[in-house]
């Protein structure tokens, strides 16, 4: 049967074969075959899987993305030696020495078959430093001039609402481009010294400061005015303790706020706790919770996830939320260590180790950020 019939097989016979599958690895595969193939997997919701993770080998561009649910390593990606600033849609975002924003599909760049087109798409450059010294220190270290990025759409299949967003320079400055509008980037005044996330939310993109205040965006077909456009949605609070922020999309309407406190132990940074915060319309700021219920969270600085444990493949516990080491502020004080990662139970409040040997022996190797990896 050649490859035509593959891509036109009946949707209800893809049904049936999605069925029988047992592993999170099976299904990654099963949804790599075509585009046909890929949309069935992505209606069937009761096949969601767990977030792979994607870690550096240490030998030249090469990425293992890896199940730690099975704990086995699934493929090997081939991929620039180099830190990526989000991941989104399924692509990896990444910014290099000219100041050029790049999205690349890791799906598509599979070590030992060739490239598939279109797997990596360079954007207009952002604006540059204003001074020469500015210029010539970020240039040396451009994987850290993107703080974080994400984006609205896949820009493949989705390219006229495919929209960029990076926080850039020290945290300070956001920016975005429509992929197929734009030919230069628009940027975005806040007016908050330090922007710690963005993420994309049924229509409206979400930028939290260092204070916890959330502020909320829509990019439309008008001109963007910073003054009319960004909206505080919630008061901030100040935090007791050293802490970082994540924003996590629950579901179509709903957005977390994920606090992870750390302390400083031998110069090595260790995660002592989490806390997780919905926002209460009514009275425009952030509301503690005590449960995620049937919700495991999978968070860091390139991504983060929310997945149904009760539908997923693999046995994957429930209220729990995994974390990795990420690369911040702080580490750059203490030194780079990878050993900061692992599972935190919401009920009970423990901290646990992620128990499988092959993930947690690449995650302490790499020399690189690891990423939470899914397909969109």
């Amino acid at each position: 049967m050649d490859s035509l019939d593959w891509a036109n097989l009946p949707v209800n016979l893809l049904d049936l074969v999605l069925e029988k599958l047992s592993s999170p690895s099976d299904y990654l595969r099963f949804s790599d075959v075509c585009m046909l193939w890929n949309s069935v997997a992505k209606d069937n919701i009761s096949k969601r899987t767990a977030p792979m993770l994607l870690t550096y080998t240490g030998k030249a561009e090469t990425w293992s993305l890896c199940d730690i649910i099975e704990d086995t390593v699934i493929m090997q990606l081939e991929l620039p030696n180099k830190r990526f600033c989000g991941f989104s849609k399924g692509w990896l975002i990444t910014m290099d020495a000219n100041f050029v924003v790049t999205l690349i599909n890791p799906f598509s760049r599979i070590k030992g078959r060739k490239a598939k087109e279109n797997s990596i798409i360079a954007l207009s450059a952002l604006k540059l430093p204003k001074t020469f010294e500015q210029r010539t220190r970020w240039a040396k270290q451009c994987d850290h001039y993107i703080f974080k990025a994400t984006i609205s759409a896949d820009p493949i299949s989705n390219a006229e609402d495919c929209i960029v967003v990076v926080i850039y320079e020290e945290s300070c400055q956001l920016a975005f481009i429509r992929l197929e509008k734009d030919t230069r980037w628009t940027y975005i005044d806040i007016q908050c010294r330090q922007i710690e996330e963005v993420v994309y939310v049924e229509d409206t993109f979400y930028a939290i400061d260092y204070l916890n205040k959330l502020f909320s965006f829509q990019v439309t077909a008008h001109e963007f005015n910073s003054d009319e456009d960004v909206i505080l949605v919630a008061e901030g609070f100040k935090p007791g303790d050293i802490c970082k922020r994540y924003l996590v999309e629950l579901s179509e309407n709903e957005l977390l706020m994920v606090q992870r406190y750390f302390d400083y132990k031998d110069r090595r940074r260790v995660t002592t706790k989490f806390e997780v915060f919905k926002v209460d319309d009514y009275n425009c700021e952030w509301t503690k919770i005590n449960s995620l219920g049937d919700v495991a969270l999978f968070v860091g600085e390139n991504s983060s996830i929310s997945v149904l444990a009760s539908k997923n493949l693999g046995c994957l516990p429930q209220n729990c939320i995994y974390f990795l080491h990420d690369w911040d502020r702080h580490a750059i004080d203490f030194g780079h260590g990878g050993g900061d990662f692992g599972v935190y139970n919401i009920k009970n409040k423990s901290l646990l180790p992620i128990d499988t040997t092959h993930a947690a022996t690449l995650l302490k190797m790499s020399d690189q950020t690891a990423i939470w990896a899914f397909r969109s």
